[in-house]
């Protein structure tokens, strides 16, 4: 078994996100009933990655991307910039806390069935190493940890490519069945 170096994973991770960003053409909006309806929570967001349903437009004022689901997990790639800084000279806790809350609840809607909705009641971040915009790029990487009838729980971290937490948080969410249209 051999281990990447942080320069080998951090090529992989900009190969993976140029490929994602050419597939969904930086297509960003909020998808319509219609393109989501008969989909489990996993194909609406592998729709999501193929290009087939539009990303939310937080992704774009926060510079980060849903690069990869499956069922109870998803990961999401994020660049801290300057922008990003908070008047301390760092990336705000806001952007850490936006980038897992997305992890946390995208690997909760992987988990849905066709028709079944879900919430967040309770999101916690522990902010455990600050980040600067020489940090290329992070990702939050969530998956759950106990499925239920009514409550979901997750939990996710926010590594670098050289393998450093930044961040970890959790979540409970209720899952419910939607009003109907």
């Amino acid at each position: 078994m051999t281990s990447s170096s942080p320069d080998d994973i951090l090529s992989q991770w900009q190969a993976d996100e140029a490929a994602l960003r050419a597939r969904q053409q930086l297509q960003t909006g909020l998808a319509s009933r219609e393109m989501l309806a008969g989909k489990t929570g996993l194909q609406q967001m592998q729709a999501m990655i193929d290009g087939l349903a539009p990303r939310p437009p937080i992704s774009e004022t926060l510079d980060f991307l849903l690069i990869a689901v499956e069922d109870g997990r998803a990961i999401f790639q994020g660049r801290p910039q300057f922008k990003h800084y908070n008047p301390l000279g760092s990336v705000h806790g806001g952007w850490f806390a936006t980038l897992l809350d997305s992890a946390l609840g995208c690997s909760v809607h992987t988990t849905l069935p066709m028709g079944r909705g879900y919430t967040t009641l309770e999101f916690k971040v522990n902010l455990v190493r600050g980040l600067s915009d020489k940090v290329p790029l992070v990702r939050a990487i969530g998956h759950v940890v106990h499925r239920g009838r009514q409550v979901t729980t997750a939990e996710a971290e926010l590594v670098g490519h050289d393998g450093k937490l930044y961040a970890h948080a959790t979540t409970t969410c209720l899952l419910f069945d939607p009003p109907s249209a």
